[in-house]
């Protein structure tokens, strides 16, 4: 075996191996006064303007929803309104329907009775000018029946009827 893995061995079961040694020598001065350079120089030119992004981009999201927030209410509200209006003008158009229909309806029947009194009349002067010719007839008939009786019996008799 190597001697590396004899002592990394050897060292892995030693306790005090097994302990971190630090040493603090001049270049962890270094390296603090590094670190702490590079926060004041980067705090103005980094980490300020991040925090303002971040901050920024926060405030307008939270902006944003608010906003959405107030137009959905908005839309709600307006929709609302288009319910009602809709709701109101669907009544009023039953309440026109119901009105035109009753309008008809009486016009309908009215013009059936104007009808019905027209046709009544009709039947009247018809029934009347049946009744003159009829008349007038039965006063030709009766004129020339006396004389088409006498031709009649003419014809049948072979000589002359007098009345």
């Amino acid at each position: 075996m190597s001697p590396f893995v004899e002592s990394a061995a050897a060292a892995a079961h030693s306790p005090l191996i097994l302990a971190v040694t630090v040493d603090l020598d001049k270049s962890v001065f270094v390296q603090m006064a590094l670190f702490a350079a590079l926060v004041v120089v980067l705090k103005p030119l980094l980490f300020d303007p991040m925090l303002r992004v971040f901050a920024l981009r926060e405030e307008r999201t939270v902006g944003a929803k608010a906003e959405a927030r107030a137009m959905q209410e908005r839309a709600a509200d307006i929709l609302a309104r288009y319910d009602g209006a809709l709701k109101q003008a669907r009544s009023t158009a039953a309440e026109q329907r119901e009105s035109h229909r009753k309008e008809t309806a009486q016009l309908e029947s009215q013009i059936l009775e104007e009808a019905r009194l027209a046709a009544e009349t009709i039947m009247a002067a018809g029934r009347g000018r049946i009744i003159a010719e009829i008349e007038t007839l039965q006063k030709d008939l009766a004129a020339t029946s006396t004389g088409l009786a006498g031709e009649i019996g003419s014809q049948v008799l072979g000589r002359e009827v007098r009345s």
